[in-house]
């Protein structure tokens, strides 16, 4: 099998996060600054196959789009248009980064830790990539 990969992408940072082979488990992989994202995916998929990507999706409670719907818009065309062979999924987005920050207190992760912002970027799109696993059957 080959992985998923899970994005939170942001306007200056992007976290991401992927399945390992068996698509059984997420983890965090890395934050990387937003203006390389492409150049990361196409070194990252020509030594790993990937066949999803998915994207979170910013919403309002309402279910509106946010300040940062058309950011990932714009993101997810320059995916489309750099990985036409692979499917693109978004998933709702909503308090990852509130769970995210959660978790690393809960982890134990000391203070100056979860201060770096790009910590809470990659945990966030984890727990989406889990989200999506636990709810994908």
């Amino acid at each position: 099998m080959a992985r998923i990969i899970s994005i939170d992408y942001g306007g200056k940072r992007t976290g991401i996060a992927v399945t390992d082979p068996l698509q059984i488990i997420a983890s965090a992989l890395t934050t990387i600054d937003t203006k390389n994202f492409i150049p990361f995916l196409k070194d990252y998929f020509s030594k790993e196959e990937v066949e999803l990507i998915l994207i979170g999706e910013p919403k309002n409670l309402d279910d509106s789009d946010t300040h940062a719907t058309p950011l990932v818009k714009k993101a997810i065309a320059e995916l489309k248009k750099n990985f036409p062979h692979i499917p693109i999924e978004t998933i709702d987005e909503s308090y990852t980064s509130k769970m995210a920050r959660r978790a690393m207190v809960e982890m134990g992760m000391k203070k100056k830790q979860r201060e770096k912002k790009g910590n809470t970027d990659q945990i966030a799109a984890a727990i989406m990539l889990q989200e999506y696993l636990t709810n994908r059957y």
